[in-house]
């Protein structure tokens, strides 16, 4: 089962998403800024990833600079809460096959996982 953490307004998500219809996989596709993933979700997300919350964040957000994320004092906790509150924060696309995932940058990084 291959998932695709997708944001259609994205050009990465989308290439992403053909590469992997070209491989003959359909994912499920998960649109994250309509349903954010919870806290959880993220977290499993990060292990499979193997990746910190700071390395998940999209440092060019205006969310990014209104909440000063760029504070290292945060801690992952405090990191994880903003992505779950202000999605638009979460790198994308992510995707994740059984206990892996990947990011789509460049859509081509998935292609180890599959």
């Amino acid at each position: 089962m291959t998932t695709i953490y997708h944001n259609p307004r994205c050009s990465k998500s989308r290439q992403t998403l053909q590469l992997l219809q070209e491989k003959g996989i359909e994912p499920d596709i998960v649109l994250y800024l309509d349903t954010p993933p919870d806290t959880a979700t993220l977290k499993q997300l990060l292990k499979k990833l193997d990746i910190s919350p700071r390395e998940l964040l999209r440092r060019g957000e205006a969310d990014y600079k209104e909440n000063n994320l760029k504070n290292t004092g945060l801690s992952d906790a405090e990191l994880i809460d903003y992505m779950v509150r202000f999605p638009k924060l979460i790198e994308r696309p992510i995707v994740v096959n059984g206990a892996k995932a990947a990011l789509g940058r460049p859509p081509e990084a998935v292609l180890d996982i599959l």
